[in-house]
């Protein structure tokens, strides 16, 4: 019998399909701060994608065991540094639940009322960067104008431009000053009446749909798997907010005013549609919360506290929808005055996970348009 031999010719590369593996991050234009993606592609497409996080980890809620009742609210503040009043309301609002604590109405109604100014400031951040991500960069020149204008009530009221450090055990630091109510008023009224530029510029401009729509669409069956929360899981069809569904605050009383912004497409537009319907809706809430204080008669604002603040031994849950998505508090007390152990689930961390589910199959160029649409701050995800 004859032997037989076998020859193989290669005829290059390009007739096999070669995967590569490309880092985008930890340090790059593209990504919001200190985030790594992992990407695997064959050509221009992308086969998979692994969110490397932890390059901003501060250790918070170890820190959190080191430090008193008062001093952790400067902790919590900062891991979203664009929503700090909002993370300090869910530290505060756990404390008060452990000790039984009932703050006065003056105080409850101006948390709502600065808790929705720090939701309009967070999503004029958004507004403005998204646009710049895929190449308009105008949006961005509006949004800070604006942002500026709430700003300077917020600094007046608080004293701070990001960390406000204004909440208390109790309440609030101390009470509005005086033609503060005016001043925001008018802030709030020159705000809404300028956000068509958003509408017509943004949303108005096809390169902007062209980029967005139908792209990075995200299940509703993705959005529970994942814990997604937030406008981005509004924007997939999940009619969940803890405002209306679960109120805290003054928001019991906000329901004629409050609106849940939903989207069924579930794709970069529909995010970019919920945020800014959301803050129309924010702005409407602080005049509401402006009307009502100014019926309130003059009370206290916060309740004197004991110099040693010691939560009772026992443990609490307590969540707040904050601009990003649904930030909860797991406080653990032994009795002492630091936490026994305050564990944070912020609204990042979760939504950024979705990225392993929306990225597979679409292609390298519309990876900033779906990072983008998450909306999330590399602090909320590291902690």
């Amino acid at each position: 019998m004859t032997p037989t031999t076998e020859t193989m010719v290669g005829i290059g590369g390009a007739a096999e399909s070669t995967d590569m593996v490309l880092n985008i991050g930890p340090q790059h234009p593209s990504t919001h701060g200190v985030l790594r993606l992992k990407l695997v592609l064959d050509g221009e497409r992308i086969q998979h994608a692994e969110p490397v996080i932890g390059y901003m980890h501060r250790g918070a809620e170890k820190l959190f065991e080191a430090r008193d009742y008062r001093q952790i609210i400067m902790l919590a503040n900062r891991h979203d540094w664009l929503s700090a009043f909002s993370n300090e309301l869910g530290v505060v609002l756990g404390v008060e639940r452990m000790l039984g604590m009932e703050v006065p109405p003056r105080a409850v109604w101006t948390r709502t009322l600065l808790a929705e100014l720090n939701r309009v400031l967070n999503h004029l951040m958004f507004l403005g960067s998204y646009p710049l991500e895929l190449g308009g960069i105008t949006p961005i020149f509006y949004a800070f104008t604006e942002r500026e204008e709430l700003q300077h009530v917020m600094e007046e009221v608080s004293g701070g431009r990001m960390h406000y450090m204004f909440n208390r055990v109790g309440g609030l630091k101390e009470d509005l000053p005086a033609g503060w109510a005016t001043r925001a008023r008018e802030a709030v009224s020159g705000v809404r009446s300028r956000m068509d530029r958003f509408d017509g510029l943004v949303l108005g401009n096809e390169i902007f749909r062209g980029r967005t729509r139908g792209v990075g669409v995200l299940s509703p069956e993705a959005v529970h798997a994942y814990g997604v929360s937030g406008p981005i899981a509004r924007a997939s069809g999940v009619d969940f907010d803890l405002r209306r569904d679960e109120p805290y605050l003054a928001y019991g009383e906000l329901q004629d005013t409050l609106k849940v912004v939903t989207r069924q497409e579930g794709d970069c537009l529909a995010r970019f549609e919920c945020l800014l319907e959301q803050t129309h809706n924010a702005l409407d809430l602080a005049d509401a919360c402006l009307d009502r204080l100014a019926e309130l008669p003059p009370g206290p604002i916060n309740q004197r506290l004991p110099k040693v603040l010691k939560a009772p031994e026992g443990h609490t849950y307590a969540w707040t929808e904050n601009p990003l998505g649904i930030n909860g508090y797991y406080l653990v007390s032994k009795g002492e005055k630091t936490p026994y152990r305050l564990k944070l689930r912020s609204a990042s961390y979760n939504n950024i996970q979705a990225l392993t589910e929306l990225l597979p199959g679409t292609l390298v160029a519309d990876m900033v348009a779906i990072l983008g649409s998450l909306f999330f701050v590399v602090g909320d995800i590291d902690k």
